[in-house]
């Protein structure tokens, strides 16, 4: 039947028996139906047929190795004629290996153009692009190192901020750069963090459902349409001219296929290639071994092709790089069939063989010894030298550091020529624009950079000025060079705005005042010396207490969490009812919170200092700090003014401020606390800073209650919490001590709901009487205490014993209205100083008129005592008489000068002997109350002081029995009796007086004249302000090193006359 069927003399149209049709009376011509392009493309038996691994684009040596069905087996044609055209039917498997080369090389060009870390396309960021694997430049380096990343090579910085791990990368699957963007994000985040959100996007290995190869359609999914295959990218076309016959796929010599059939008279493909260098060129991309491995046109001898194939690689076609062998006995570089594998698949690439990774093994010894002694031409101009493959390297890293030495000699010499490039004239540098200048400089910035980096530790400022002032003296231009120096340093040539404001506050200008000189000065000397206002308030918004964030853990009760909060109405956190009416009364005040913080701030270089010369690291901060913060209360008198409107008010004012004693942190190391800050001048008003000022009378027990309960609210719930505050770039705990010592008697009394100073029970710390005080004068202990006095007033309220008053007064000891403010039970050495000197004061009328041996003196007596004692004193001593008793007096007074002076008026040698004995006495124990630390200060006096007040207690009531039979007074009662308990238990009464709050009453009426204003409420907003400036550790320091400003003023006004004078030390280190 097959005989018959065919009887064509055409050969092609011979079919095999398994294509006859069962029907024979069909006609010859249905046949042609089954006829396929493949068929008639079949070669003739006559024909020689071309190689199969030529027209699998596959090297010759691999091709016999690769089993393909021969097209004119039955098998194969029946399978065709059955199957159709499918890829597995019409291509074999080099050619599907092809294909997948193929897919793959589009998607890494797809990678090629996208960002690594955000996913974005890279030509729609503006910038230059930078590879993922790379080492960063010398100004990366030294722009991170400034911010204190020592990373060196972009993974690691990429690691870091991005948190992604590039270094198991391979270019198949992820992209090898990154954008502009993201080098900006890790740049401004100093190569530790990422101070904006980059999503780094997921990269996965090319598949059939690739979304870069094959991206989806939104639009058509939305519609409901059925979304139609993606084409794939097609190669750009060209005009065919009318007679090409470069359409055919030439395959080594030979012309065999044609692309679209031989009639085909279509648009021809522009970048057409030869299969076998298409797929070179692929694997040459997979691979990236161009420049690490070398070529076989490299061997310097004419060796046979067999043999130079036989040490190459079946993947790159290069010289074999730490060789493997499959198992199928074919030999690859190691790196190359790596990657192969992983973009292909495990199998060989010659023989598609399957072989994973763990198959492979080294070659034989022999033939390695063969490898490295290949001869190899050294490819350097003028060398010509041959080389062995195994020292082939180390030769070419010679050459390499020759041209390298070389290059940097031209280099030095080329600095020195003046490069005309063409074009235009060549303008002066001054006269471009300024990204011509960056253009024109940049070879000398980088010069500059690299020098800064390794001498000066990065400081490229400090260099450029130094290159710019000693060009200007080099021209003989010293006092422009001068002028500019002196500004740089901040020496009377265009001041710091910090370093003016310092001027004004401690100055006590008011605005009109400095901004009138101001204008002054830069009329006369026709430079801005001086700040305008503006930028003072720009700089003392940073020291004012609102500026800096914080937390509180956990968050205080009753308080906002907010931080920036500046001045604030004193009564806005106390509670109010309906029937309560509104104080009469101005107060504003910080709150405590947030001017704690502030001050913490401002102390921030003294703790960082006092770490340093602790020996203590950073890891010491997150132990956590303790601080100790000194309160202090005190009315300052009269402070009536003719200016000012608003509410009538008590013209009394009140002020609570507090100071930062010390702080500590308790070491890993060391069992107690290691004190790192202690305040050198705890008495001073410069280091007192003002947290409320309120116009009310201190005796005002109700409107004092009501302005202190938000700042005792506030302290209250700060003692349960602990501070988060950054400090030297670290979050610091800080844990609060709050001690109120700085009251005088009458304010201590206020507070804790104490009958007044003339009250049966003289003492603040005991439960004494005055009667049982003057009876025992010094063994007495300390026992009172807030929560005790809070006991006694609820018993003085409701009488549970039904009582009678005196009954009542006894058992509640003095206690006769409501604590509102916890006091630490202690000694203030100030007014303990003031009460003493007063006592001392009568003590001396008395002598003077020998009261002793009269029982009651009058009225006249007494005045003419006093006036010889005052007339006295203002002749021997120049102490003119005061109405009231103030601290400067007190000290002049009890002197043993004061005591000779005065004993001239006394009549009896012996009453002469006996003041001099008590003042003697007296004048041993007051340096251990007075003392900042008495046991370092006065030992001495410390370990005398029971002795010294037993014997002072002897003589008052002995000698002196007439004026202490039964009565004593307050402060002699304190220092007699308790001094030495308080010093045990606290260190110090020195340091916790009251002296530097009392110190501040002068600023206040400075300040308030300095800021004068209609409303009062304005005006005590203006004092406060300028009292917390006052107050700035920060300010300070500029005002130290301005002390002589009258001088640096004039010089700044006439500089040609003071031009001869040495510069002020007016150094602006800290900026």
């Amino acid at each position: 039947m097959a005989e018959e069927s065919l009887e064509t003399d055409d050969p092609r149209s011979s079919m095999p028996a398994e294509l006859h049709h069962p029907h024979s009376k069909y006609a010859q011509w249905k046949f042609k139906l089954f006829r396929v392009r493949s068929m008639e493309k079949a070669p003739l038996p006559s024909e020689t047929q071309p190689e199969k691994g030529a027209l699998l684009g596959i090297s010759p040596t691999a091709a016999p190795n690769i089993e393909i069905d021969d097209g004119a087996s039955p098998g194969s044609v029946m399978k065709l004629c059955l199957g159709g055209k499918s890829k597995e039917n019409v291509e074999g498997p080099g050619r599907r290996v092809d294909m997948k080369l193929q897919e793959m090389e589009t998607h890494m060009n797809y990678l090629r153009c996208l960002c690594r870390l955000c996913g974005m396309t890279l030509r729609k960021v503006k910038g230059p692009v930078n590879d993922v694997h790379s080492d960063l430049d010398e100004a990366g380096k030294g722009s991170l190192r400034r911010m204190g990343c020592r990373f060196t090579s972009w993974p690691d910085v990429i690691l870091k901020v991005f948190k992604v791990d590039v270094t198991e990368d391979t270019e198949s699957t992820h992209p090898s750069s990154f954008c502009h963007r993201c080098w900006m994000v890790a740049m401004r985040g100093g190569g530790v963090c990422s101070f904006s959100r980059t999503r780094v996007p997921e990269w996965k290995p090319h598949s059939s459902h690739c979304h870069l190869c094959f991206p989806r359609k939104p639009s058509l999914q939305r519609t409901g349409r059925k979304r139609q295959k993606a084409i794939r990218r097609a190669q750009s076309l060209a005009k065919r001219i009318k007679k090409d016959h470069g359409n055919s796929i030439v395959i080594g010599e030979r012309r065999t296929l044609r692309p679209f059939g031989s009639s085909h008279q279509g648009p021809v493909l522009r970048g057409w290639r030869k299969p076998s260098l298409q797929r070179e060129q692929w694997v040459k991309n997979i691979t990236k071994c161009q420049k690490e491995h070398l070529s076989t046109k490299m061997i310097s001898e004419n060796l046979p092709a067999d043999f130079l194939y036989s040490f190459s690689c079946m993947v790159c076609d290069h010289l074999l790089s730490d060789p493997v062998q499959s198992p199928c006995g074919h030999l690859f570089c190691r790196a190359c069939i790596m990657k192969y594998h992983y973009v292909l698949g495990p199998h060989c690439p010659a023989c598609n063989l399957p072989c994973a990774p763990e198959d492979f093994i080294t070659p034989a010894k022999a033939f390695l010894s063969a490898l490295l002694s290949l001869p190899l031409l050294c490819s350097s101009s003028g060398c010509g030298k041959q080389v062995s493959l195994d020292s082939f390297r180390a030769h070419c890293l010679s050459h390499e550091l020759d041209e390298q030495d070389a290059n940097q000699q031209s280099s030095e010499l080329d600095n020195y020529l003046l490069t005309n490039k063409g074009g235009r004239p060549r303008q002066h540098l001054l006269m471009l624009t300024r990204r011509a200048q960056k253009h024109r400089l940049r070879e000398l910035k980088n010069q500059v950079k690299v020098f800064a980096d390794k001498e000066e530790g990065g400081d490229l400022k400090s260099v450029c000025q130094t290159l710019f002032l000693l060009a200007l003296r080099s021209g003989n231009e010293h006092r422009q060079a001068d002028e500019l120096e002196a500004t740089l340093q901040g020496r009377g040539f265009g001041l710091h705005p910090a370093v003016c404001l310092a001027i004004r506050v401690n100055t006590f200008l008011s605005c009109s005042q400095y901004h009138k000189m101001y204008r002054t000065v830069k009329a006369t000397s026709g430079r801005q010396i001086f700040q305008p206002l503006h930028s003072l308030r720009a700089a003392e918004k940073e020291l004012l207490p609102g500026f800096h964030q914080f937390e509180w853990q956990p968050a205080l009760k009753n308080v906002s969490t907010s931080c920036n909060v500046g001045i604030i109405n004193g009564l806005s956190g106390s509670a109010s009812s309906v029937d309560d009416s509104p104080a009469d009364t101005i107060t504003r005040r910080f709150r405590y919170d947030v001017a704690l913080v502030s001050a913490l701030k401002d102390l921030e270089e003294d703790i960082m200092d006092g770490l340093r010369e602790s020996g203590l690291e950073d890891s010491a901060c997150m132990s956590g700090f303790s601080v100790m913060i000194k309160e202090s209360c005190d009315g300052m008198g009269d402070v009536s003014e003719k200016h000012g409107g608003g509410p009538a008010v008590a013209e009394k004012a009140v002020r609570f401020s507090f100071t930062v004693m010390s702080v500590s942190v308790l070491a890993e190391d060391k069992e107690k606390g290691v004190t790192i800050f202690t305040e050198p001048k705890p008495n001073s008003e410069l280091s007192c800073k003002p947290l409320c000022l309120t116009f009310v009378d201190e005796s005002d027990h109700e409107t004092l209650t009501a302005v202190l309960s938000p700042v005792v609210a506030e302290r209250e719930a700060m003692k349960g919490s602990k501070l988060i505050l950054s400090m030297g770039g670290l979050p610091c705990s800080f844990s609060l001590h709050f001690r109120g010592t700085g009251y005088d008697e009458k304010m201590v009394r206020e507070m804790e709901g104490l009958e007044a100073s003339g009250s049966t029970y003289v003492c603040t710390l005991c439960d004494s009487s005055r009667a049982e005080a003057s009876q025992n004068m010094v063994l007495h202990s300390v026992t009172r205490s807030h929560g005790e006095s809070l006991d006694r007033y609820e018993i003085w309220r409701t009488n549970p014993f039904s009582e009678s008053v005196d009954e009542l007064r006894d058992r509640v000891k003095g206690v006769s209205a409501k604590p509102f403010m916890e006091t630490h039970p202690t000694l203030d050495a100030l007014h303990c100083d003031i009460g003493n000197a007063i006592e001392f004061y009568k003590i001396f009328q008395d002598e003077i008129g020998e009261v002793f041996q009269k029982v009651n003196p009058t009225r006249e007596e007494r005045r003419s005592w006093r006036a010889a004692l005052d007339k006295q004193l203002r002749k021997k001593m120049k102490l003119k008489p005061v109405m009231r008793m103030n601290g400067n007096y007190a000290r002049r007074l009890m002197t043993l000068e004061a005591v000779e002076v005065m004993c001239e008026l006394v009549p009896t040698e012996e009453r002469r002997e006996a003041l001099r004995e008590l003042m003697r006495l007296y004048i041993q124990m007051k340096p251990v109350w007075r003392a900042t630390c008495p046991a370092e200060e006065c030992p001495d006096q410390l370990c005398q002081y029971s002795f010294n007040s037993q014997r002072f207690a002897d003589l008052l009531s002995s000698t002196f029995k007439y004026r202490y039979n039964g009565k004593i007074t307050n402060y002699l009662h304190k220092t007699l009796a308790h001094v030495p308990e308080i010093i045990e238990r606290d260190g110090s009464i020195g340091a916790w007086a009251s002296e530097g709050n009392e110190s501040a009453n002068k600023l206040f009426r400075r300040f308030r004249k300095m800021n004068a204003r209609q409303s009062k409420a304005f005006e005590l907003e203006d004092v406060l302000k300028h009292h917390w400036l006052y107050t700035s550790k920060y300010l300070q320091k500029f005002m130290e090193a301005h002390k002589d400003s009258a001088k640096a003023f004039q010089a700044t006004i006439d500089p040609v006359e003071s031009q001869d004078n040495e510069y002020l030390s007016l150094e602006m280190n800290e900026f």
